[in-house]
């Protein structure tokens, strides 16, 4: 993955430095969303046995989170592409958050989710009980989806992809509440794009369906300004002004949010602009 300029996080980020021990206490309340085990020398010897160094293998990786939660999007991607697959969910999500809200050419963004999407096949070859090889895999190819055209990406099969990784990263992981709000999300888009009749018989999407996985997300993850998000796209792609207000209200929580690292900064400003707008 070659980028020629990453754009720098534009948000003071002090508040979201998690020096020395703070990152190990914070790390439960940071990776509420995504069940991301902490990344100390016992796991880097379950995921790397031939690994030389695990305590070095640990000290650079956990710095990389360090700079992934402070919004040093390219540090963070750097160093988890040196430490090798073991580090996937760090450099594909760093990439992809990057590559979501700051990278501004369309043609680069698309290759970063590229690159992400092979890097977690390959996550998903080698480590197939960890539950994010396969929810990044699906989070990149929504992305992807979103990025080409949901209805483009249908044509070319990439809903019942996302679909089967969604499912087996919630086999895996059931309070997964990123994937829940993915899950959910996935749902109210392919209504959306093809209707409820064959949206159901094609794709397994259902309204009800999409509801309830935004939810369970809100229930793991009320602050979490993404749930809130995406649990307001949800209900507008599936009845549009209809619950408008219901909408903006998800909107009003993501806004009101204190973020406790970049990605939620990202995400509350996004909420605030939406509802400036």
């Amino acid at each position: 993955m070659q980028i020629q300029h990453w754009t720098d996080f534009p948000h003071q980020n002090k508040a979201f430095q998690y020096d020395g021990q703070s990152l190990a206490k914070s790390w439960t309340n940071l990776h509420k969303g995504d069940c991301e085990p902490f990344p100390d020398a016992e796991r880097v010897r379950a995921l790397d046995p031939g690994c030389a160094d695990p305590e070095e293998t640990a000290r650079l990786w956990q710095q990389a989170w360090r700079d992934y939660h402070a919004g040093r999007f390219a540090q963070a991607v750097e160093k988890a592409l040196k430490i090798g697959l073991c580090a996937h969910a760090l450099a594909n999500k760093a990439s992809g958050i990057y590559a979501d809200y700051l990278e501004e050419d369309e043609g680069q963004r698309l290759a970063i989710y590229q690159s992400g999407i092979e890097r977690a096949e390959a996550a998903v070859e080698a480590f197939p009980d960890d539950p994010n090889s396969h929810y990044f895999h699906a989070f990149l190819l929504g992305r992807y989806s979103q990025c080409i055209s949901v209805a483009k990406a249908l044509a070319q099969g990439v809903g019942g992809r996302i679909r089967q990784s969604l499912d087996r990263t919630l086999e895996l992981a059931p309070e997964h509440a990123e994937a829940r709000t993915a899950s959910g999300l996935y749902h109210a888009e392919i209504i959306d794009k093809v209707g409820k009749l064959v949206g159901g018989m094609t794709y397994g999407a259902k309204a009800d369906k999409a509801v309830s996985e935004c939810e369970a997300a809100l229930k793991i993850t009320p602050k979490a300004p993404i749930a809130h998000i995406e649990y307001g796209n949800a209900l507008y792609l599936l009845y549009g002004d209809k619950r408008i207000d219901d909408s903006n209200k998800a909107y009003e929580q993501a806004a009101g949010i204190k973020p406790i690292d970049a990605m939620q900064k990202l995400d509350v400003e996004y909420a605030r602009g939406y509802l400036e707008g």
